[in-house]
This record gives structure tokens, C-alpha cells and sequence, in this order.
């Protein structure tokens, strides 16, 4: 009995010793990660962001024919700060790693900020912890949560996966050349999952949504490529209708949109589990995207 006391004193030691070791390598990655934003010093916000994210975050620019590294900085607020927020635990698995903070999250829009929860996400990469993003929790309709967090209870985030390290490191995508042809995914999907592929690289998932993604890449002169599937989830019927589109955009104002692709079930049909489409961007499509058609 007394071993058993005695392992389990020297496992809560250790852990604890663990998030104050952990911890402030946390906090120095995002807090350089947020000064390099505020800043807009590129180079700094290559060194503090994760490799899989700085390149998605290039390709999505470059999807949108936005400058980079310019576009990073264009932001409507800047990252909020963590200091004077109360700092809840650090949890590491393998190589990933989460920070959680509770208090008053100010973006600087205005207002008086109230209690919330904010969650970082860590990748060590070779120099060390590089931040990766942030998950916020508006707790408005959560008082319970508020209270529980408010006294460093953690069972919200022990009952919330996106508070957990999965351990996975996400793998870096091929870095995309600026897209000629700007598009977007859409997809209305009530009661389903749907995954579309355009061009075998644009990877996108949607759930239970109405929801517009960027192609990244774009699309591309010639023929295109839709792969799709879909499943019902918890609270579908199977028989909602469903939508999934590709658009064209113009960068000539005052044209619109351009549906190129279009594949839709109307309420009690038939839905494909998956299936191989394809668009074509021609000659005639270009010129009404120049505004000349």
C-alpha cells in the first residue's frame, strides 16, 4: 500500500514537473510566433510557425493570386495576447503538444472581452515547439463550463478533443505555384459527411454544412478532376437533398462567378456513396472570366 502511495506521489511529481517544464517552451513559441505577426516580419514568421502550416497558409494565398508573404500579415485583428490569462494546463503527445488559458480573450475589436477559453497547438519541430494554431471557445452558452474552468476544473477539456495533443503531426502539403484560375468548392450537405478532391490535391471535408472552400491551386486550363463521397451521419435521414458545386471567380469586377461544376440530389433521391466527375475550363470560359465573353 505504502509503494503504491508512494508511485503514485512520484507519477503526480512528474507530471507536474512536465507542464513546468513544457509550459514556458509553449508560451516563448507563441508569443514569437504573435510578435512576428505584429510585426510583419516575415522571416521571423517562418521560424515560428509549424512546417505544415506556414505551407498551407502560402498555398491558400496563392490559391486566392493574393501576395505572399504580405497577405499573412493582413489580418482584421491582431493574435491576442495570453498574458494576464489564466493558464489552465500544457499536455504534450510525442511531437504535438496543446496550451489552454481561460480569461478575458481581447482581439482588439472593441467591447468589453469576456471569460472564454483558448486553445494552442504545438509542433516540435527540429529547432523546437513552433506554434500551429488556435482553437477559441466562445463559453456564452457553456455558464457551467465557465464556472468549472474559472476554478481550474478541467473536465471540459478532458471531454473536448480538440483540448487533447493527438500525437500526429500533420504532413506538410506540396508547396503550389499561384493558381491561374481562381475556384472554390461549395457544398450544402444536411445530415451528411462530404469529401471532395478536385484535381487529386485539393483535399476538403464538410459536415452537416453550407459552406464555400478555396480550390487550392486553382483550376487549371483543360480538363479538372471532382472526386467526391458521402455518408450519412448521426441525425441524417438519407434523404436530404445535397449540393456540391465547383465556381470559377473573376478578377475583373462586375463579373460574376462562374459554375462550372454542379452535381445535386434533390430531396428523397438517390446520392452516389462517391463518384469521379470532371469540368473543363476552355477557350470561351477564359474570355467571360477576362470580361470579354
Amino acid at each position: 500500500m505504502n509503494r503504491l502511495i508512494c508511485w503514485i506521489l512520484w507519477m503526480s511529481t512528474m507530471i507536474a514537473g512536465a507542464q513546468d517544464d513544457l509550459r514556458p517552451a509553449l508560451e516563448v513559441s507563441y508569443n514569437a510566433w504573435r510578435d512576428a505577426v505584429i510585426n510583419q516580419d516575415a522571416r521571423a514568421w517562418e521560424r515560428a510557425t509549424a512546417e505544415h502550416r506556414r505551407v498551407e497558409v502560402k498555398n491558400r494565398i496563392l490559391s486566392e493570386k493574393r501576395a505572399f508573404p504580405a497577405t499573412v500579415f493582413n489580418l482584421p485583428t491582431p493574435p491576442p495576447s495570453i498574458a494576464g490569462l489564466q493558464f489552465l494546463e500544457a499536455k504534450q503527445n510525442r511531437s504535438t503538444a496543446k496550451a489552454s488559458y481561460f480569461g478575458k480573450i481581447d482581439f482588439g475589436v472593441g467591447g468589453t472581452p469576456t471569460d472564454n477559453l483558448i486553445v494552442l497547438s504545438f509542433i516540435r519541430g527540429n529547432s523546437g515547439w513552433l506554434y500551429d494554431r488556435a482553437d477559441y471557445v466562445n463559453l456564452v452558452a457553456l455558464p457551467e463550463v465557465r464556472k468549472e474552468l474559472a476554478k481550474s476544473d478541467l473536465r471540459y477539456l478532458k471531454e473536448t478533443p480538440e483540448a487533447q495533443p493527438t500525437g500526429v503531426v500533420p504532413p506538410t502539403p506540396v508547396e503550389m505555384r499561384p493558381a491561374k484560375i481562381i475556384a472554390k468548392v461549395y457544398v450544402f450537405c444536411p445530415g451528411r459527411e462530404v469529401q471532395v478532391h478536385v484535381n487529386k490535391f485539393s483535399r476538403h471535408r464538410f459536415a452537416n454544412a453550407k459552406e464555400a472552400e478555396i480550390v487550392i491551386g486553382g483550376a487549371r486550363d483543360g480538363l479538372n478532376e471532382v472526386q467526391f463521397s458521402t455518408k450519412k451521419i448521426e441525425g441524417g435521414t438519407g434523404k436530404e437533398a445535397m449540393t456540391i458545386r465547383v465556381y470559377l471567380l473573376s478578377e475583373v469586377e462586375g463579373v460574376k462567378p462562374i459554375k462550372i461544376f454542379e452535381y445535386q440530389v434533390q430531396e428523397g433521391g438517390a446520392v452516389l456513396p462517391f463518384g469521379t466527375k470532371n469540368f473543363t475550363v476552355d477557350a470561351a470560359t477564359m474570355k467571360v472570366l477576362e470580361g470579354a465573353g
